[in-house]
């Protein structure tokens, strides 16, 4: 459970905030921009959770009961068709949040939003949530402006399924987690990739396969490594570097 800051100062809430909270490390990059007073609006909220690859944190069509402030491991935001068939259209790590409609006062998921890489989160539920953004102007300003950065990856990463090659948007995949996660190991199955990609398991495999000959990534049962980021970049399609000069130029835009 997270611990209560309301009689901390601001300078301890800073200090405890961003080394740990009750032993766990803060790393959310939202959470961390907060002032002080606003994390002692917000923490008393939130709760610290684990999750374990392929938990459902937000199901298509259902109330959105709890939100979540990843930070650690990665989710995936799946659209769904009717068949049930499902493709990524985002990715979201420790700069980011899961529960997007609630910051706007809607209640149900437009998407799946599951667990790929396993980790760690501070969530609040729908009603706390609610409770502390009327307090917390900051707070409710970097959702809106996260709501933004997702719509740009959702949207970039809509015309690369449709455009670009396998072992295009296997590379932008890998720098998207890598950013995410951090490190140089990516853990996924070959498997889970293609469902995320939404091809064959053997179009991964090829598309691995020519990411290895080049030096950019090794291949090991369960996990990538990342052995050159540089030529990773080079083998990834123009989507990756569209998204983040653009994000870029939000960030240098913000007061």
């Amino acid at each position: 459970m997270a611990r209560t800051f309301s009689r901390l100062s601001e300078s301890s809430i800073s200090q405890t905030v961003a080394s740990a909270l009750d032993g766990n490390s803060l790393q959310n990059e939202i959470l961390l921009s907060l002032p002080g007073r606003e994390r002692a609006t917000l923490f008393p909220q939130l709760e610290f959770v684990e999750m374990q690859n392929r938990d459902l944190l937000n199901q298509l069509g259902a109330p959105i009961e709890y939100c979540y402030f990843v930070n650690t491991g990665l989710a995936s935001i799946l659209n769904v068709l009717s068949d049930g068939k499902t493709v990524e259209v985002g990715l979201a790590g420790k700069e980011g949040f899961v529960g997007l409609p609630l910051v706007v006062g809607l209640s149900t998921s437009s998407t799946r939003v599951i667990v790929q890489v396993s980790g760690n989160a501070w969530r609040a539920t729908a009603a706390g949530l609610a409770r502390v953004l009327r307090k917390c102007p900051h707070l409710e300003r970097k959702l809106n402006l996260y709501s933004q950065e997702f719509g740009l990856q959702a949207a970039q990463v809509a015309a690369c399924n449709r455009l670009h090659g396998v072992s295009q948007r296997m590379a932008r995949w890998l720098l998207m987690s890598q950013d995410r996660l951090g490190g140089e190991r990516v853990p996924l199955t070959q498997e889970f990739l293609a469902h995320m990609l939404g091809t064959r398991r053997a179009s991964v495999t090829v598309a691995a396969a020519i990411l290895q000959k080049t030096g950019s990534i090794k291949y090991r049962r369960g996990t990538v490594e990342v052995l050159s980021r540089g030529k990773l970049e080079a083998a990834a399609c123009e989507c990756y570097t569209a998204m983040t000069r653009q994000l870029q130029n939000w960030r240098n835009e913000q007061p």
